[in-house]
């Protein structure tokens, strides 16, 4: 029997794949999950057993987040990067991590195919696709929800057909979780008006009473919360375990796939919106005006081309060769409240803060320049505008 691995997430469309490859194409599988943060110890164990009694030959739970974050997240925090201001890459940024450790394994077991669960209409397909092909022109990709054009019920009728015991009401709705989000995708995301109901979320509103958080940056880098430091992987889940209590971080987010139509999914970020705009308060506060004009570009480019699969575009590196030198200066705290569905950013305190001059309190005092040079200055300012408007007047 030929050696196929499977890119399994113990979910609808990936225990599928896993049946149809043993039944109808009589494969050996390999299944994989690679764990980017959104699984405790309890559910990885859950979906091994769950995988070994579907009857594959081998499953392997492969933990990637020290490699996700230092790849990823960092760049994606340096950035502000969220896609149509909205989306911080909850899950679309972690599939390009996740198809590297699927290679890596089939590679390993001398697997002549690949296998995973995403439709023919959706981002992911590409996203895994460029990965293998890139790294492994050599291994055959196997998608049969793509090719077979399964609806998800097809798949339940399947399945119980076949005997598998599936949570089937929690098959209504499509989640996928990281350390960086959980995107959500149902009946309600497929058309322009309908919001998510409540239950759609994974996290649910525990707390009322406001909490107020302090964030530690390292020269762009989350380091320690409430003047406890640590890794910024471990921060991120502390703050995470936090502020999904109060619910925050949910959206539905509405951006252009790469395939060419209009997409629309609900997510959950808590700790990833939060630390995102953390970040930005501060570097609003020690960056130049041009330094935060050009990490706005920069950041926006890098977030497109990880959204689109690209991470392999040599364009990338010198990216983040950019971002990681901007955050020179950007060390500091930032004072956050949270609330429920919201937060508020209250200010920062840092010793590369710009508004510490001696030059001058906005609206208040001027120490650096006299009235006559301000007036000055506004005349040759506003030259251009004054022979624009009298020639074309």
């Amino acid at each position: 029997m030929e050696k196929v691995v499977v890119a399994y997430s113990g979910g609808l469309d990936t225990s599928y794949c896993v049946k149809y490859l043993q039944n109808e194409l009589n494969y050996e599988v390999y299944s994989i999950l690679v764990n980017t943060g959104g699984f405790s110890e309890k559910e990885l164990e859950t979906v091994e057993q769950k995988a070994y009694d579907m009857g594959v030959k081998s499953h392997v739970n492969q933990n990637i987040l020290d490699v996700y974050y230092n790849k990823a997240i960092k760049y994606m925090i340096y950035g502000n990067v969220l896609k149509n201001n909205t989306y911080p890459l909850s899950v679309s940024a972690e599939r390009v991590f996740q198809a590297i450790e699927v290679v890596e394994y089939a590679k390993k077991i001398g697997a002549k195919y690949i296998a995973h669960g995403s439709t023919g209409a959706g981002n992911d397909q590409v996203r895994f696709d460029m990965i293998f092909q890139t790294l492994a022109p050599e291994i055959e990709i196997i998608t049969p929800i793509r090719d077979l054009k399964l609806s998800r019920q097809e798949e339940i009728e399947y399945l119980k057909e076949n005997g598998v015991d599936f949570p089937w009401s929690k098959a209504k709705y499509s989640i996928n979780k990281g350390i960086w989000g959980t995107s959500v995708g149902g009946v309600e995301t497929l058309n322009s008006y309908q919001a998510l109901p409540e239950e759609a979320y994974p996290s649910q509103l525990e707390k009322t009473e406001p909490t107020d958080v302090k964030l530690h940056f390292e020269k762009g880098e989350l380091v320690g919360m409430d003047d406890e430091m640590d890794t910024p992987i471990n921060t991120i889940l502390k703050l995470e375990a936090i502020a999904s209590k109060y619910a925050i971080g949910r959206d539905i987010h509405v951006g252009d796939t790469i395939v060419g139509i209009k997409g629309r999914v609900g997510f959950e970020a808590a700790a990833a919106v939060v630390i995102i705009k953390a970040h930005h308060l501060l570097e609003k506060h020690v960056l130049s005006k041009w330094q935060q004009n050009m990490k706005e570009q920069m950041g926006s480019t890098y977030g497109m081309l990880l959204h689109d699969g690209l991470y392999f575009e040599p364009a990338m590196r010198d990216v983040e060769a950019y971002l990681t030198n901007s955050q020179r200066t950007v060390t500091g705290e930032v004072y956050i409240t949270l609330k429920p569905y919201h937060f508020s950013l209250n200010g920062i305190a840092s010793k590369h803060d710009l508004m510490k001059s001696k030059f001058g309190e906005y609206g208040e005092t001027n120490k650096a320049w006299s009235a006559d040079d301000v007036k000055g200055f506004i005349k040759i300012l506003g030259a251009s505008n004054k022979i624009y408007h009298s020639v074309n007047s």
